[in-house]
């Protein structure tokens, strides 16, 4: 060998253990502050609504509840809200004076946090912070090979809190799916609510199918927290409550669960989910308004109960399929609606949750992909506070796909990519960084020191989404997409257990019937 190349081998080496090393660096987990995105960015840059439709919006809804009113509630409901001031007709409809929802809404509770068992996983509710989670009751599992349905247990939800944890994008969960398994509606209930916990220690939402359930719940809850006073200190669950049954009635069980909740210190997701066409109005700004109105009447109700109590404004509307009723979750109709719910929720300053991320199509395929992206980037533009439904929803809320949650992590750290937008600052928009490039530089900005600088903190790059050119791709083999959705969900389940401490587990175990290992 001769001394030339001799002389060429040291420098090679360091040149590639430099390299090395940055990309050692680059692999780094990066600070929470310096991750490209992360829970409760501000976002509000799209605005479907002009100032003047919002003002037409809130005012029809006030109308609404003035002139119609809801009906059937509980008769503890009609004494809270009569004794607030509220008007109970010779029909038995209550109706809200504004001045009774204008006060109620000046004592509502704004800049509220949703707290999680690891706190920095908190979800801090304030002006246009968005989160992005799940929700839904799904009955069914998808699988995305064999193409089938089968009936979800409570395994499956445990399963699927499991792989929330371990998913950066996905910032709360929500109950996912419906423990078929369990035929007792108590057990259910109490499953429901212990498969949520064991999985994650991000913020859990959950519901009950019976007031009667709610103390079991809570004693629950209790062990878990390590006593009723360290719950109150940060309660980490909060009740997905669908007090009302659109158009304009009250669920009157939901309510009595509702006021037990709030008492018990627990956050409310007061969710109306009529559906445009059916049991909303089948105009878009008609069904927002009967939506705000539903909610307006549940933030009187939850202030009667107790001042400042934390409650989400949930206006939750879905869209229908026209030409069959059928619900479309995945709709460009559907994206829009829940842009103009999130603008009422501004307009409110409170803290606000929607249906965002649904999908129509029964797999995770391209038909999911552009519903789910459509829907969260907008919901996410629009500054939604809780995106609800992100992920893992098919065939309109009938089939949960695990999957497709681990898809929608990907994309939903594209869609926050999209919340943060575009940063103007005298460094980003000097210059100096051309100068040096252009004038007697390299000519390409590829190894300069602001692209290393920024390629982490800037960019955000896919967990499974495949960047390869063609040429890289085949000579990998051709892998697919979902393909590697199963390796790392399957990764991420062989790793993950349960989040809750041995002890407490056993303790739980002994008490309630548990229905998932």
């Amino acid at each position: 060998m001769s001394e030339e190349l001799l002389n060429c081998e040291p420098r090679r080496a360091a040149r590639a253990g430099g390299r090395e090393a940055r990309r050692a660096a680059r692999a780094a987990p990066l600070a929470d502050n310096l991750r490209p995105v992360r829970a409760g960015m501000p976002g509000g840059q799209y605005k479907p609504l002009t100032e003047a439709n919002v003002q037409t919006i809130h005012a029809a809804a006030l109308d609404a509840l003035e002139q119609i009113g809801l009906s059937q509630a509980p008769p503890s409901g009609v004494k809270l809200l009569t004794e607030a001031g509220a008007i109970q007709g010779d029909d038995g409809r209550i109706r809200f004076p504004r001045a009774l929802v204008e006060d109620m809404l000046a004592v509502a509770a704004r800049n509220i946090t949703l707290h999680a068992r690891d706190p920095k996983h908190d979800l801090h509710l304030t002006g246009t912070n968005v989160h992005y989670g799940t929700a839904g009751a799904a009955v069914h599992i998808v699988d995305p090979v064999t193409l089938d349905y089968r009936e979800s247990t409570a395994q499956d939800l445990y399963d699927a809190a499991r792989l929330v944890e371990h998913l950066d994008n996905i910032h709360f969960y929500q109950r996912t799916m419906v423990c078929r398994d369990v035929v007792d509606n108590k057990d259910m209930d109490l499953n429901t609510l212990y498969a949520c916990l064991s999985g994650t220690r991000k913020h859990v939402g959950t519901s009950f199918s019976d007031p009667s359930h709610v103390s079991a719940c809570f004693d629950m809850l209790y062990t878990v927290a390590g006593g009723e006073e360290k719950w109150l200190e940060r309660p980490f669950v909060s009740n997905s409550n669908c007090f009302v049954v659109p158009p304009m009635k009250f669920a009157e069980e939901s309510c009595i669960t509702m006021e037990d909740c709030i008492r018990r210190g627990m956050p409310m997701l007061l969710l109306s989910a009529g559906q445009a066409g059916a049991t909303a109005p089948a105009p878009i700004a008609l069904t927002i308004v009967q939506a705000v109105a539903e909610c307006l009447a549940g933030v009187v109700y939850v202030n009667a109960i107790k001042k400042g109590a934390p409650a989400i404004f949930g206006t939750w509307p879905f869209v229908s399929d026209l030409r069959t009723g059928a619900m479309s979750g995945g709709s460009a109709e559907q994206a829009l609606l829940t842009a103009g719910c999130a603008q009422m929720h501004r307009f409110y300053d409170l803290p606000g949750g929607a249906a965002s991320g649904i999908s129509d199509s029964k797999l995770p395929d391209m038909q999911a992909g552009w519903e789910q992206g459509i829907t969260n980037a907008l919901a996410g533009l629009a500054g939604l506070n809780m995106c609800y439904e992100a992920v893992g929803m098919h065939a309109s809320l009938l089939g949960f796909c695990m999957e497709s949650l681990v898809l929608g992590d990907d994309l939903l750290g594209q869609a926050m990519r999209l919340v943060r937008g575009i940063e103007v600052t005298p460094d980003k928009t000097s210059i100096e960084a051309m100068k040096a490039v252009c004038l007697g530089g390299p000519g390409h900005y590829l190894g300069s020191e602001q692209t290393l600088a920024l390629m982490q903190t800037e960019y955000i790059y896919p967990a499974v989404g495949n960047r390869m050119s063609p040429k890289e791709w085949n000579e990998a083999g051709k892998p697919l997409l979902l393909d590697a959705a199963i390796a790392r969900k399957n990764e991420i389940l062989a790793k993950a257990g349960s989040v809750i401490d041995p002890q407490v587990d056993r303790a739980i175990r002994a008490a309630y019937n548990i229905h998932f290992k």
